[in-house]
């Protein structure tokens, strides 16, 4: 049986460790991502091609979303599984929407964005850690 005493432990040691986490420095805001509706949309299924046999040269399976509003083209064929590929294109409709639309707001462009910082940090710090590594060889006459 546990006492009362050791259960304030934990629930100190808990606390702790959860108030000593950081929160991510870069959030993406998901807010601006258009919304499409069903009734904006025109979708056709063609047969796609290539590696799959029979599952994908006979079988229509290959989505076309055209978003009648912006005229913005999807064709997606990723998958041989029709309903997978539909799901998939209009996920990349609303990427694509959402680049047209914000522009450098948009959720790739502020992942790229993130991506670049992270890169530049990583960069700085290699480049310090060598300087200071030829420094240390040069005060040790390594050199």
């Amino acid at each position: 049986m546990i006492c009362i005493q050791s259960l304030h432990r934990i629930k100190r040691s808990v606390i702790a460790i959860l108030s000593t986490q950081k929160a991510p420095k870069h959030t993406v805001d998901y807010s601006r991502l258009p919304k499409i509706n069903e009734c904006d949309l025109a979708e056709q299924f063609v047969r796609g091609s290539g590696p799959g046999g029979s599952a994908v040269n006979k079988n229509a399976n290959c989505v076309v979303l055209t978003h009648v509003p912006t005229g913005a083209v999807i064709k997606c064929h990723i998958s041989r599984c029709q309903d997978e590929n539909r799901k998939l294109a209009r996920e990349m409709l609303r990427s694509k929407l959402d680049e047209m639309l914000n522009g450098e707001n948009s959720v790739a462009a502020q992942m790229k964005r993130i991506e670049e910082q992270k890169f530049k940090k990583s960069e700085y710090k290699r480049k310090k850690k060598a300087l200071l590594k030829e420094e240390w060889k040069k005060r040790e006459g390594l050199t």
